[in-house]
């Protein structure tokens, strides 16, 4: 086993280095730290050196994938450098062009839908939970506006962005936010990569992730950039905004003034 920053991310070496596994272990509800991100982007930078990679499986310790993004470093003194952080871990990870795997229990929501929105495939478990509750404190989530609405639809993306609800794995697949429904997503994540991916040439399964993604890949960053510009220079200066993200961690009501 090849550890990464071992006391918020584990990275494990599987079917002779033709799988790797990513498993987030960063306490309860696996909060997506500044810590996590520097970490999951050290792994990912390994990971680019393995020629022979067939297939990246995100998986997770505990009960549950992510409460999301740390909700303290969201304030407007950090989350300047936390949100372009969790920006490029994600441009890295897709930068790959390895078919990643996703492998989710419990709650999964803000940051760590975020998350799973970057892999190709999703494994969850019937008790997972699925939410981008962001508008809630008042805010918005840029990667999630940016995934969402080609994952699910414009629709079904506007019924989750707009109203920070959760849906269970059920409503989660019909929708297309999740392939498969396991017991054991993690193993069933492995089984499949062992039965559909692992015997494929690693060079061509590259190419074949490049090809899935080219409709949209040329867009990612684009929007990603123009959303990121919208939450840092624009949202962060409302009163509402930081009304929402303070009213949460003083645990009380947000007091909107609508501005």
């Amino acid at each position: 086993m090849i550890e990464a920053g071992a006391e918020v991310l584990k990275v494990e070496q599987l079917e002779a280095g033709r799988v790797l596994r990513f498993v987030l272990d960063a306490g309860k509800g696996n909060v997506i730290s500044a810590r996590v991100i520097a970490r999951l982007r050290e792994a990912i930078a390994a990971a680019r050196e393995a020629d022979d990679l067939c297939a990246l499986i995100v998986d997770h310790a505990g009960k549950h994938f992510s409460f999301g993004a740390s909700v303290d470093e969201h304030t407007p003194d950090q989350v300047g450098e936390m949100l372009p952080a969790l920006h490029a871990m994600a441009r890295e990870l897709r930068g790959m062009h390895v078919p990643v795997l996703i492998a989710a229990r419990g709650m999964v929501l803000g940051g760590g839908l975020e998350l799973l929105l970057l892999g190709d495939l999703v494994f969850a478990a019937p008790d997972a939970k699925f939410g981008q509750p962001e508008i809630q404190l008042g805010v918005f989530a840029p990667l999630g506006s940016t995934l969402l609405p080609s994952r699910v639809g414009e629709q079904a993306a506007a019924d989750l962005l707009l109203s920070g609800r959760t849906v269970d794995a059920a409503e989660a697949r019909e929708l297309g936010l999740v392939r498969f429904v396991a017991d054991d997503p993690g193993a069933a994540a492995l089984e499949y990569a062992r039965e559909h991916l692992v015997p494929k040439s690693a060079s061509s399964l590259r190419y074949a992730v490049r090809a899935l993604r080219a409709k949209f890949a040329p867009r990612f960053d684009a929007v990603l950039n123009e959303l990121e510009d919208l939450y840092l220079q624009d949202l962060m200066d409302t009163h509402d905004a930081v009304e929402g993200i303070q009213a949460f961690l003083e645990k009380r009501a947000a007091k909107w003034e609508d501005r």
